[in-house]
């Protein structure tokens, strides 16, 4: 495995090369029909509620060396609240992967669709992982209502990175998981925090505290190819829920590829603990664009921007000991635990930021789940959307369709191109 990672590693660097030339000029890409929807077909009626095969744009990644070539990725599927988990719609859901281009004429055209499989090859589901695997703790049930079994490689994946030798690596919120699938979606290695038992090579212990469906929403590739970066959704529960007051804390990780070192940053939310850091693309090895949204459309007073951060003169507060359970610690206790008054005085900084794009502003962006973003070159953003499959909750655990205000439309996956500061 190491000599396949380096050599891996080896063939990225050469590739990086060219990689900011082929992507700087875009004019040869006809992006003139953006905004444009992704084709969809119907997946199933449940109570009379259409749930739409659709659910691309959770997270996205360009092709490393073809223009005008994207990779979205979808959720675990389908599914609403209800007791202590989640109904799962389709629990057969095989987490996917969409290949598509803008073509000549400036339409969405799909390539293909890669199914995401364990290392047997077989396609996995989205169903929770048991116990000692990755669990959060939530219970899946079909739509009746009826308990599902669990998964141990299923995949709650939120963001894509397409490498030059054809892998992807995808992160998820379970685990929290990175793993690793070949071209045709096979896995090939999965990284997980300390005391997850899928792989020798693990993420920091402390980040196995995420909230459930708050785990690493976003996933990106240095320049360099050297180093995976993924943000954490929000606010961690470290060390206990009660515990943990610091609702505008999030962290950063970072994963080198070759060494499997790791080191973390912490970065500082606008909004709250119901408020997300989703999607990261990388401008440089150092500098990258994230998203930060809420809950709400766009239309509605929903908050949707993208923040230029920068690492270089953050903090690593990975701590001596990877597999602490809380992680390193400040006059005793744990980050999530401090004001970041009193994580200053320690000398902790934290990434800085600078705004590129309000979405709603600029845009009249009307979607709710922003979460997926690539860099174009030439200050241009690629935009995707999670479209929850067309489906939301009703509140009482069963699907009704999910409408935009602004339109009274179905929401679909849509992708956009928009300029950055």
């Amino acid at each position: 495995m190491k000599k396949l990672l380096l050599s891996a590693l080896a063939m990225t660097a050469l590739l990086s090369c060219n990689k900011d030339d082929d992507n700087v000029n875009n004019q040869d890409v006809n992006y003139s029909k953006l905004p444009q929807e992704f084709p969809f077909s119907k997946m199933a009626t449940i109570n009379g509620v259409d749930v739409i095969n659709g659910g691309f744009g959770s997270g996205a990644a360009a092709h490393p060396s073809r223009k005008g070539e994207f990779y979205v990725i979808t959720d675990r599927g389908p599914n609403t609240d209800y007791l202590n988990g989640k109904k799962f719609l389709t629990p057969n859901f095989t987490p996917t992967i969409m290949h598509f281009k803008i073509n000549a004429e400036g339409n969405v055209e799909v390539i293909k669709y890669i199914k995401l499989k364990n290392p047997s090859g077989q396609p996995i589901t989205g169903l929770p992982n048991p116990v000692g695997m990755g669990s959060t703790g939530e219970v899946a049930y079909d739509a009746t209502g009826t308990v599902l079994g669990t998964d141990n490689y299923g995949l709650d994946s939120e963001s894509i990175v397409a490498a030059p030798d054809g892998t992807f690596w995808v992160s998820d919120e379970y685990g929290p998981h990175i793993v690793h699938y070949s071209a045709e979606g096979v896995e090939m290695e999965r990284i997980s925090p300390i005391g997850v038992n899928t792989g020798t090579r693990k993420l920091p212990a402390v980040l196995a505290k995420r909230r459930a469906n708050r785990g690493m929403e976003g996933l990106c590739m240095t320049p360099d190819g050297r180093t995976l970066v993924g943000t954490i959704q929000s606010m961690m529960l470290v060390p206990t829920k009660a515990l943990a007051t610091n609702t505008t804390l999030t962290r950063i990780v970072t994963f080198d590829i070759a060494t499997g070192q790791t080191k973390q940053y912490l970065y500082k939310q606008d909004g709250g603990a119901s408020d997300s850091v989703c999607d990261i693309t990388a401008l440089g090895n150092n500098e990258f664009l994230v998203i930060e949204r809420d809950g709400n459309f766009g239309t509605q007073g929903g908050v949707k921007k993208v923040y230029r951060i920068n690492l270089s003169n953050a903090s690593d507060v990975n701590g001596t000991d990877i597999a602490a359970v809380d992680g390193m610690k400040v006059n005793g206790k744990a980050l999530e635990q401090c004001s970041w008054d009193e994580l200053t005085n320690a000398g902790i900084k934290p990434v800085t930021k600078k705004l590129a794009v309000d979405l709603v502003a600029k845009l009249g962006y009307e979607h709710d789940k922003f979460e997926g973003i690539v860099y174009l070159g030439n200050n241009k953003l690629a935009v995707f959307n999670d479209d929850d499959f067309g489906v939301v909750d009703d509140g009482s655990g069963n699907p009704k369709a999910k409408i935009l205000p602004k339109t009274g439309k179905v929401d679909t996956g849509t992708m956009y191109v928009v300029d950055i500061q």
